[in-house]
């Protein structure tokens, strides 16, 4: 059973309308199917000595339940924590990857995980990328999607959900 990994759903994150509202039916889907639901957040080093400020606080509608996993990081990728890469090998080995930013996380994720032979589809409209160099943040973006897609699976966040409605799911029968 592959695990729904949103990225980095913090208030100082990229916040664009398209992203959020596939991250949200990802995250609807993932819970009515019963899947494993996984929040990673960058925790700066500059807030090791200080209250968590803003950076650290939920984007409205994405407060982990306690049911989810939570994986702290102080690096981009989400295998900066060791909790994260142990429920990866020990689990499926399988998960979907959707958050913020695309052209950093979700980057550095999708390298670590091909690195390790696991596996990943990456919802490519539940994400958004920042700018950088000469690169507008969609064109970063389309950047991201590319190089991620040399390293595992790319799709559409509807195709993700519509898979996820046609695995039927494990029943004991009596």
């Amino acid at each position: 059973m592959p695990t729904l990994v949103l990225m980095d759903m913090q208030q100082l994150q990229l916040t664009t309308t398209r992203a959020l509202d596939n991250c949200r039916a990802a995250l609807r889907r993932a819970r009515a199917a019963g899947l494993p639901v996984a929040f990673s957040r960058l925790l700066p080093v500059m807030y090791a000595d200080e209250a968590m400020g803003p950076a650290t606080r939920w984007i409205d509608g994405f407060v982990p339940t306690r049911a989810d996993m939570i994986f702290d990081r102080d690096k981009p990728s989400c295998y900066a924590s060791a909790e994260f890469a142990d429920v990866v090998d020990l689990g499926s080995r399988r998960f979907a990857l959707a958050g913020f930013s695309g052209e950093a996380s979700c980057l550095a994720t999708a390298i670590d995980a091909f690195h390790r032979g696991h596996k990943f589809t990456f919802l490519f409209d539940a994400s958004a990328s920042r700018p950088f160099g000469r690169l507008d943040a969609e064109d970063a973006h389309l950047a991201a999607v590319e190089l991620i897609a040399q390293y595992g699976a790319v799709q559409t966040t509807a195709d993700w959900i519509a898979e996820c409605a046609r695995a039927a799911p494990l029943t004991l029968e009596r």
